[in-house]
């Protein structure tokens, strides 16, 4: 039989604990140690909740019966001869289900308008330090997606989604480290993240899959209710049986081209609002209850949320010891997001700090039809740019967080991670008025709940507003087929159907498995 047992010590002897057999033969009360022909560790989390710091562990023992081995998460078969499958986008949830559909024994075609993880990289470094805006290559276009330069956060809430196991595990396959799979809230770190994204790229090729840069889908041909054939970079045709579309939330042009040929798509609720960046010691101190002095313990993170005037405002995708990091996918916006080193060391923790977006507030947007709050989203970006002097690029504008509370403008700002610079802004001013009100009665109440966050060592930059799409592409709650278009399956991020890395990942495969059940059938 398989039992698992419960622990919980001070961080301070986490590292002195016994032999797993031994500890699992106090917890279960088995004398016998030789029953026991396995144990180990499958769940670390901190609570930090008071002063004495814990460590809450989980063990899976093994008693009685031999350990099994766990399932290599993707078979890599020849399937070169097979099926196709096209899918557009390389992000996680285009990649998973191009692996899903070498497991399932079809040909992934994969089309990706950015390029290639590596030469990205030389297109962020001319963002981050030249300020030139590449709309094909930025850190949301691109091979891995917008996560693979933008932190590699694996902490998920869709566990009723699907297997969120099998993709730490199909991480771990390609390189990842083995401790994704334990820790509470795992993390990969943009600096180790783009080597795993090559392992399974050569992977998918090696089986006989394609993958293929800088290939844009421009155009959707159809009849009646299936895709016959798509266009790439406005010249190449191709004959489709079965699309998936994983675009990711930033891809504003296929938004413009379904609703152009009138295929269904529905404005959709996000967020939106600004980084908030605060040095990290302070973080350090607030959460850890001024024990941070202890070697042991990680760089803090924080997750609050708090409703305003009936709407909510939270914090997005936490980066202790992390860096904020340009956005924008076109020359005239200024957009930042964040992100953290495997290492999160850092001098600085940042955070998204956003305000929930509905119909309402895009109102004014409403000629646009399902496209409002797309432009409502554009619009805010554009505003954000404009704020800037002339020719500063992608600097961005900026605010200390007590004056941003306060409607007093920064005569000066402290330093700050995002490598491109910041202008001293009345962001109070430039954000839209509600967004605005909202974020300063929000961030008053944090002061509240966190002792010393409320400080003018913090400085806010605008603006956040990737945090998810503004356009949902409708589909079958059960087929995963478009309502409208039966070979079409949109999935992930950019269709509205995920959050986040793990979340995307495991609506791609999901996405595969059902095409691969219809050509059983």
């Amino acid at each position: 039989m398989v039992k698992q047992f419960d622990l919980k010590v001070a961080i301070e002897y986490e590292a002195n604990l016994s032999d797993p057999i031994q500890l699992a033969s106090k917890s279960l009360k088995i004398k016998d140690l030789s029953r026991i022909t396995s144990c180990k560790l499958i769940k670390r989390s901190l609570d930090a909740r008071k002063p004495e710091i814990k460590v809450n562990l989980m063990y899976e023992a093994f008693v009685d019966e031999e350990t099994t081995k766990e399932p290599i998460p993707f078979d890599l078969q020849d399937v070169s001869k097979l099926k196709p499958i096209h899918i557009i986008g390389a992000g996680p949830a285009g990649l998973f289900a191009a692996l899903e559909a070498i497991h399932q024994g079809l040909k992934p075609i994969v089309f990706e308008r950015g390029k290639d993880v590596r030469a990205r990289r030389r297109d962020l470094a001319a963002l981050n330090k030249e300020q030139v805006v590449n709309p094909e290559s930025n850190y949301c276009f691109g091979e891995g997606g917008a996560g693979t330069y933008s932190d590699g956060k694996l902490y998920t809430r869709s566990k009723k989604r699907g297997d969120v196991k099998r993709i730490l595990a199909g991480l771990v396959q390609f390189g990842a480290d083995e401790n994704i799979r334990i820790e509470a809230h795992p993390h990969i770190g943009t600096n180790k993240l783009p080597q795993i994204i090559v392992e399974m790229r050569e992977a998918i090729v090696k089986c006989g899959g394609e993958v293929n840069f800088d290939k844009k889908l421009t155009d959707i041909f159809f009849e009646n209710d299936a895709i016959q054939a798509i266009e790439i970079n406005g010249k190449e045709k191709i004959e489709v049986e079965n699309i998936i579309l994983a675009t990711g939330h930033s891809a504003r042009d296929i938004f413009e081209l379904l609703n152009t040929r009138k295929i269904e798509i529905k404005a959709k609720p996000f967020a939106m609002g600004v980084r908030v960046e605060h040095p990290q010691e302070l973080i350090n101190h607030i959460q850890y209850h001024q024990n941070y002095d202890n070697e042991l313990l990680p760089p803090a993170a924080y997750k609050i949320v708090k409703q305003v005037s009936g709407k909510g405002v939270y914090s997005f995708c936490m980066c202790p010891g992390g860096i904020i990091a340009p956005c924008a996918t076109a020359p005239n916006e200024i957009v930042t997001n964040g992100w953290s080193p495997s290492k999160r060391n850092n001098p600085y923790a940042n955070s998204g700090i956003v305000v929930t977006i509905d119909e309402e507030d895009w109102s004014a947007f409403a000629k646009y039809g399902e496209l409002a709050a797309l432009k409502f989203q554009e619009d805010v970006e554009q505003r954000m740019f404009q704020s800037i002097p002339k020719n500063a690029g992608q600097q961005a504008p900026a605010q200390r967080l007590v004056d941003f509370v306060n409607n007093r403008a920064s005569t000066d700002l402290p330093k700050c991670s995002y490598l491109p610079g910041i202008v001293p802004t009345r962001l109070d001013q430039v954000l839209p008025s509600f967004v605005a009100k909202r974020l300063q009665k929000a961030f008053d109440l944090f002061g509240k709940s966190m002792r010393g966050y409320l400080t003018n060592e913090a400085v806010i930059v605008g603006v956040e507003s990737r945090t998810s799409s503004p356009v949902s592409i409708p589909r079958d709650r059960e087929t995963m087929q478009h309502t409208q278009l039966k070979n079409l399956y949109p999935v992930g991020e950019g269709a509205g159907y995920a959050g986040g890395i793990v979340s995307a990942a495991i609506d791609g495969m999901k996405a595969v498995e059902k095409i691969a059940r219809k050509s059983v059938l």
